[in-house]
């Protein structure tokens, strides 16, 4: 049978995937008939370093034929180096715990802001409307949008939804048993929007003030995505902890959750685990991640082609009034439509362009952070054909 057909008789109905990809190398994907397309999705924020960089592949062929994996109840080489360096770019002391997906990430942080709380009676968490934290059970809850929890109900108590961006809205939220605020920096399945620097600033002010804790959600905008390492540093603030996955291993599972001195002693051990985290061929590959975004300064080249594409983008809206907006930050980057995003999506990938619609009416693209300027005026060159040729 051919993919399309096995999938379709033994998979989860759980996705629609339109593609049958074949391989990759740096901004580019092959389908199975051998057509070429720029992705501009990265596996939503995945791939950090482009497809089969060979420095990454070659970090995991070597871990894979030394070590593939030992469990928690031993060290593994790998996994406290990663730490070290994940606690040196949150930029003060703290401790790492490692899982395999952004969802179980976000769910460490709920059950320590929970064990936190616990003695004075605090346990809810505040989170945003529009927000995007997972697919778990907690995860959803704590995502402010409805429609990822619509049939699940009894959601899990404890989770209370503020607006973004608004800082009265989260300030009356609060109440006696408060624990936590989780945020993301820029919301990416809401629609790729940018936090202000009066609210996230003003976030931390008020955690100050209440003793609360703030926790940033950089799944989506972490690694190297917004410019800097992680999100929050764009604002100048300095989160009690953060959750990655995503861009971390740029293509293997891995998840992790970083917390600082205020809460890194609170888990103690039998309060959490995971059976495959800090595996040694995850944390091989997030270390070569690491490596690669140093040593090929690719912070700068995010800031470049940035620049370029949100210059150039705006320019291009200019011409077409259905196009309102251009947004976000980094290569984290929103084109909002007046209308339903899907079919101009579909526009894109026609001309061989992988992006994907979100929030109904906004394009998102993800592009990796080594992405040259030449891909990016190729991919500026099918967005401007596909609106000139496209009917709203």
């Amino acid at each position: 049978m051919d993919t399309v057909t096995l999938h379709k008789q033994y998979m989860v109905n759980t996705y629609a995937p339109n593609l049958v990809l074949t391989r990759g190398k740096g901004c580019r994907v092959w389908d199975a008939e051998g057509r070429s397309y720029l992705d501009f999705l990265g596996g939503i924020a995945v791939i950090q370093v482009g497809h089969c960089h060979p420095k990454l592949v070659a970090a995991i062929q070597k871990q894979a034929a030394t070590l593939m994996h030992v469990s928690n109840l031993y060290f593994n080489e790998k996994a406290p180096r990663l730490a070290a360096k994940l606690v040196e770019k949150f930029g003060v002391p703290g401790r790492v715990f490692f899982c395999n997906s952004g969802a179980e990430a976000n769910e460490g942080l709920i059950k320590l802001a929970r064990l936190w709380g616990n003695a004075t009676g605090r346990y809810e968490i505040i989170t945003m409307r529009n927000s995007f934290h997972g697919r778990t059970l907690a995860a959803i809850t704590a995502t402010g949008q409805t429609k990822y929890q619509k049939g699940f109900d009894p959601l899990p108590a404890g989770f209370v939804h503020a607006d973004y961006n608004n800082l009265e809205s989260v300030r009356a939220a609060v109440t006696e048993k408060t624990a936590a605020i989780l945020v993301e920096a820029v919301q990416g399945e809401g629609g790729v929007v940018p936090a202000t620097p009066e609210f996230l600033k003003g976030l931390r002010a008020l955690c100050d003030e209440k003793n609360l804790l703030l926790f940033c959600d950089e799944v989506q905008c972490g690694m190297g995505r917004t410019g800097t390492w992680f999100g929050f540093q764009t604002y100048g603030i300095q989160p009690d902890g953060c959750s990655l996955a995503k861009g971390l291993g740029g293509g293997i599972p891995i998840g992790a959750f970083i917390v600082g001195p205020k809460v890194s002693e609170v888990f103690q051990p039998g309060h959490h685990a995971s059976t495959f985290g800090g595996n040694p061929v995850a944390c091989a590959a997030a270390l070569a991640v690491i490596d690669i975004i140093e040593k090929e300064r690719l912070l700068d080249n995010v800031a470049r082609v940035s620049e370029l594409m949100m210059n150039e983008l705006r320019a291009l809206a200019s011409a077409f009034p259905w196009i309102t907006e251009v947004r976000g930050k980094g290569l984290m980057i929103g084109l909002v439509l007046n209308h339903p995003a899907k079919a101009f999506e579909k526009a894109l990938l026609a001309k061989g362009l992988i992006a994907i619609a979100t929030a109904d009416n906004v394009i998102r693209m993800l592009p990796p952070l080594n992405i040259t300027q030449g891909d990016a005026r190729d991919a500026l060159r099918i967005i401007g054909e596909a609106a000139e040729q496209y009917r709203p």
